[in-house]
């Protein structure tokens, strides 16, 4: 069986390490051919991920990337038509809801190529969000669509979406957390590089076009971190630097930014924080796998489960929410509960695996 993999951004690079070993784990031989579209063309947001995760080292780099949504989804159409038409796969496999997502979708359906979408039935209901049409026209072109919850099987359910697409495999960023946590335990010295104490700062994130390309939501959400009694440690998206420079927004003196760091590096900050400010819908889930609380800087999240069980609390841009829930939070004694198998049980790699070649098999 011959799979091609689409990714091109930061967290695909993680869910795709996690697929790509259980592919080369089955009995069953699995050839895998990986596309990056070249989305996340930064060295320390997309080469170092490959070299630290063992993910082969892509067929074909698209070299698209620092355009706007039109530009780049139509340039990857393009590209990924090209490598298909070459390659001729069974699968077209593509993750989560990025531009390279659709892309690779879009090209595969028109060639009459399977898709498997994973993280499928995601949704904020929030539709002025790329990420939101993104993946509902993915899971709309999809024709085996692995979900990461009960809830995104609701969701696609209610948008007349068959059943028989659908399989609830659990969440692959579950797997990498199990995987990846250990190794960083063993490799990251990036808590002695920094002089970080353990549960001792804060970790935040930030990166949505929402928070900053808007001024005045970016200036609050900075305003907010301001109040918190401990250092604050974030590793900076380059967009969202040009964004603050832009912008002639004032970082608070309590806030030290970095340059983005590897996959094991930011899993060994967000193990040992005491708390995480994000708007990264991949960095909620981790932190509640590393059980770490976490505050999310939206006005809506697409994984409703956390903010019901009291791992994440949603604070928007709001200053004063911001400034309330950051201090609230930093003591370790309120952290709620824990909750198991929420995402899972670790081994939606291999679910998806078996899923993909016994399909294969009923098609001969």
């Amino acid at each position: 069986m011959k799979i091609c993999t689409v990714i091109g951004a930061r967290p695909q690079f993680i869910k795709a390490a996690v697929v790509s070993r259980a592919f080369r784990e089955h009995a069953t031989p699995v050839q895998e051919v990986i596309v990056h579209t070249g989305q996340h063309f930064d060295a320390n947001m997309s080469q170092v991920f490959f070299e630290e995760l063992g993910i082969p080292h892509p067929n074909y780099n698209l070299g698209i990337g620092g355009g706007t949504h039109g530009q780049n989804t139509g340039r990857m159409i393009e590209g990924i038509e090209q490598v298909l038409l070459q390659e001729k796969p069974d699968w077209l496999l593509v993750y989560g809801d990025t531009d390279s997502t659709l892309a690779g979708a879009l090209a595969a359906v028109k060639l009459h190529i399977s898709v498997a979408h994973v993280e499928a039935g995601l949704r904020s209901f929030n539709r002025k969000m790329p990420e939101e049409i993104n993946r509902i026209l993915t899971d709309h072109a999809a024709d085996r669509l692995f979900t990461p919850t009960k809830t995104a099987v609701n969701n696609l359910s209610n948008e007349g979406i068959s059943v028989s697409k659908v399989q609830n495999i659990g969440d692959v960023m579950y797997d990498a957390a199990l995987y990846y946590g250990r190794m960083a335990e063993q490799c990251s010295q990036i808590l002695a590089m920094l002089d970080l104490t353990k549960k001792k700062y804060v970790l935040a994130t930030l990166h949505r076009q929402e928070n900053v390309d808007d001024p005045e939501r970016l200036d609050n959400i900075m305003q907010g971190l301001a109040a918190s009694h401990l250092p604050i440690v974030m590793p900076l998206h380059p967009r969202t630097r040009n964004r603050l420079q832009e912008f002639a927004i004032t970082v608070p003196a309590s806030v030290k930014i970095l340059d983005p760091v590897g996959y094991l590096d930011m899993v060994m900050l967000e193990k040992n924080a005491v708390l995480i400010a994000t708007d990264s819908g991949g960095v909620q889930k981790e932190a509640y796998f590393h059980k770490t609380p976490c505050i999310t800087l939206r006005d809506e999240t697409e994984w409703l489960e956390l903010v019901e069980i009291g791992w994440n609390t949603l604070v928007g841009a709001d200053v004063q929410r911001i400034q309330k829930a950051i201090n609230f939070d930093n003591a370790i004694g309120n952290q709620p509960d824990w909750v198991e198998n929420v995402y899972g049980d670790g081994k939606a790699g291999e679910k998806i695996t078996s899923s993909l070649i016994e399909e294969g098999k009923q098609a001969i």
